[in-house]
């Protein structure tokens, strides 16, 4: 790619840009100029980033002479809280900030998340500018305007749709990510190519350990190509009234995953994603919709991502067919005794499911948590 590339979310009056290239944060203050109303801007960020980077943001926003308030959060899903939430519109609040102040969103998807609903419940909605600094929040979370909190009911069920002014993202920022917040990451670029793109799944199978390295130009193309599917689709859906929920490949089984849990560090959202994925391919297989050889490639890639494709070997847990068929009816998708699946035809040929079966999934999950007792008997 080229040292900066543009990729448009087209939705009309709300359409933004997607900035993607190393060293970008260097071009926040001509980015931020044409949001501006005041020489101010507020950031939302996490105590492990904001210690990592806190001061090249700061040096870029008063090069460009602007103020800077600041709020750092703990890191963590556990942020993703009413208590955070509430913390956070106080600070605004408190600090009269207004409609056309700007609020900058300078971390992973929990950040990106909390900082979104915040920013669409001050005073009904005020500017956002999104700089995420995970791999998984670069391709996925930052982009399309989804935003939320978690309940003890599940993961996302209490948020809005808000799109951002600019989503700027800066590829040399995922240099201080731990491997296995590049390998969560990953997990959702692969998901693009297993919806709707063969040819980039194909791409992926020979560069899936040059992304994983971060080496420029294959992490640029996967960063960009991934931003551009997610922006084509939601143009098309904003709010998940058809086409978009194509991109929940792998999250209804993932969530309940994270639920058993409880959201916490012993399983990563991507690590969820990747292994619900899987299962979405054996279920798919499982109806008769998909070949045995096309499951064999799409778990095979998933692995080769350094992602679990096996249920009964995942780490956190411990996971049950029952508990995690009731995490599932908690989806916000779910109707009585039935829910909508995103599962695959074939390999870039995912659909929508409308009527999945919650007593034959959970009937699947059980042989799925059975598969490792059963090889080695």
């Amino acid at each position: 790619m080229t040292d900066f590339e543009t990729v448009r979310v087209a939705l009309g009056s709300r359409s933004y840009d997607i900035e993607v290239g190393s060293d970008s944060l260097k071009h926040l203050g001509d980015r931020l100029a044409p949001l501006l109303s005041r020489k101010r801007v507020f950031v939302l960020s996490d105590d492990t980033v904001f210690s990592l980077h806190g001061q090249s943001l700061k040096q870029c926003v008063k090069a460009a002479g602007l103020s800077l308030k600041i709020k750092c959060l703990p890191a963590g899903e556990a942020t993703k809280s009413w208590q955070r939430l509430g913390e956070t519109l106080d600070w605004l609040l408190q600090a009269q900030c207004g409609r056309d102040d700007v609020l900058i969103a300078f971390g992973g998807g929990v950040i990106g998340d909390l900082a979104g609903l915040a920013a669409a419940l001050l005073k009904r909605g005020m500017k956002l500018v999104q700089i995420p600094t995970t791999l998984l929040a670069q391709v996925d979370s930052s982009v399309g305007g989804k935003t939320a909190i978690n309940s003890e009911h599940g993961k996302n069920l209490i948020g809005a749709f808000y799109q951002p002014s600019l989503v700027l993202i800066d590829l040399d920022l995922l240099r201080t990510l731990p491997e296995r917040q590049i390998t969560a990451g990953y997990a959702e670029i692969l998901k693009y190519g297993l919806i709707q793109d063969k040819d980039f799944l194909d791409w992926l199978s020979d560069h899936a350990e040059a992304v994983l390295a971060l080496e420029p130009a294959a992490l640029g193309r996967a960063v960009a190509t991934s931003c551009r599917a997610k922006a084509d689709i939601v143009a098309l859906d904003e709010q998940e009234g058809g086409v978009r929920a194509l991109l929940n490949l792998g999250h209804t089984f993932g969530h309940a995953l994270e639920h058993l849990n409880g959201y916490g560090p012993q399983l990563l959202h991507g690590e969820a994603v990747g292994t619900g994925m899987a299962l979405a391919l054996l279920y798919s297989k499982r109806l008769g919709l998909i070949d045995a050889d096309q499951v064999s490639q799409g778990c095979a890639l998933i692995r080769a991502g350094g992602l679990q494709a096996d249920l009964s070997s995942l780490s956190g847990g411990p996971y049950e067919a029952a508990a995690l068929t009731e995490a599932m009816r908690q989806d916000k998708k779910a109707r009585g005794s039935h829910l909508p699946l995103i599962l695959l035809k074939g390999l870039g040929e995912a659909f929508i499911y409308p009527q999945a079966d919650l007593t034959d999934l959970e009937e699947f999950l059980r042989q799925e948590l059975n598969q490792m007792e059963m090889e080695t008997s």
